[in-house]
């Protein structure tokens, strides 16, 4: 599912290939620091959300936040969601369970424009624009 997922036109460029990225999910699936879901409506599987604490793989980005920052990485990934609310939907929802810590980061592409709607929905404000550790643009954003 999550591989298929990521064959989808509206993910790609975003994430990499499925192979890649299912073996990058499976390496950490023992690492306590990254808490993995699969977001459902109805039952249904959706999508794909991550969190950690943002210090862990000391990205530049992130190394200006509080200790107990958490960053989040997710996709909706069945294209019949895609639209509605759903993503906004599922990361609000992932915000509740992450209240004790003091700040949330997001760091989609800033051409990646659907993204930013919903984290913005979600509740996330722009930060900055900035170079992750690869040198490639990321649009950071901040909840709260």
């Amino acid at each position: 599912m999550f591989k298929h997922w990521l064959t989808h036109p509206h993910i790609g460029g975003w994430w990499k290939d499925g192979d890649t990225e299912w073996a990058l999910v499976t390496g950490d699936l023992d690492t306590p620091e990254i808490d993995m879901r699969i977001a459902c409506a109805e039952g249904t599987p959706i999508g794909f959300i991550q969190d950690y604490n943002a210090h862990v793989w000391n990205m530049p980005h992130d190394a200006n936040f509080p200790p107990d920052t958490r960053a989040i990485d997710m996709f909706l990934g069945d294209p019949a969601y895609l639209g509605q609310s759903h993503a906004a939907g599922f990361i609000k929802a992932r915000l509740a369970d992450l209240s004790q810590y003091s700040t949330i980061v997001i760091d989609p592409d800033p051409s990646n424009t659907a993204a930013i709607a919903a984290y913005t929905s979600a509740g996330f404000r722009s930060a900055k624009i900035t170079a992750c550790q690869d040198g490639d643009p990321v649009h950071l954003m901040q909840y709260p």
